[in-house]
């Protein structure tokens, strides 16, 4: 399976649920950083703190379980969507950088050698909390966007803990207007489930479902919280799922 075909293929099987989509859907929307918040060369010493911190990787990096420790995974500067890869910060030792990254296991760190990024702000994070069925967009310390959404079923409760949005798609069918991919995975499959266990943030074509615990672990919303979403999202924005 080549070009179009072969990315159709992979995000039908890697977000859970829903028909696969045309061909003119799968093109990422979502953009790295816009030009008033990227930064043109590397950050100088001192950097900010690592909370503040995204990797845009410029080279295919290695994943390490410790600084020059075992390989744990391979990444590349694109995702599989095509998004610039940019992933969270969340420690640095010497020349090394802690990461989130979708070919990690939930909660798990890999760490990349700092020549293969180019070190962006970022100023953005996203806060869900599933028992209020709410998710907060926080910048500067600040709620700058709140929408209800619906999270996933007992048996398929969504996955608590920090992830990263790794794309921004346009959406088709159930999927609403627009998708946010997270790094995220679900462990908890539905029985018989044979897709992917990828988890995203998207809209829906019944709206009735936002808000209520439904899904197979995905976050759905309203479409128009969605595209307010989109504008304020960026690539590698650290998420926060509380139960």
């Amino acid at each position: 399976m080549t070009g179009g075909q072969g990315l159709l293929a992979v995000v039908a099987a890697a977000l859970l649920g829903g028909p696969a989509p045309p061909p003119e859907a799968v093109r990422p929307v979502l953009t790295p950083l816009p030009p008033r918040l990227a930064l043109r060369a590397p950050v100088r010493t001192p950097l900010p703190a690592a909370a503040d911190l995204g990797a845009r990787l410029v080279a295919p990096a290695t994943l390490r379980d410790a600084p020059g420790g075992a390989v744990v995974g391979r990444v590349g500067p694109r995702t599989e969507f095509g998004s610039p890869r940019v992933l969270p910060v969340v420690r640095r030792q010497g020349p090394w950088l802690a990461v989130i990254a979708t070919e990690l296991a939930n909660g798990a760190l890999g760490w990349v050698p700092a020549s293969r990024v180019r070190l962006v702000r970022e100023p953005v994070r996203i806060d869900v909390d599933l028992s209020e069925r709410e998710l907060r967009v926080v910048e500067g310390g600040r709620a700058v966007l709140r929408m209800t959404v619906g999270i996933g079923s007992a048996a398929t409760p969504t996955p608590t803990g920090w992830f990263a949005v790794t794309d921004g798609l346009r959406g088709w069918g159930p999927y609403g207007c627009c998708i946010v991919a997270l790094s995220g995975h679900q462990p908890r499959l539905a029985q018989g489930w044979t897709g992917g266990d990828r988890l995203a943030l998207h809209g829906t074509h019944v709206p009735a479902t936002v808000g209520a615990a439904d899904s197979l672990g995905c976050l759905r919303a309203r479409s128009g919280d969605m595209r307010r979403l989109l504008r304020l999202a960026r690539l590698g924005a650290r998420v926060h799922i509380t139960g």
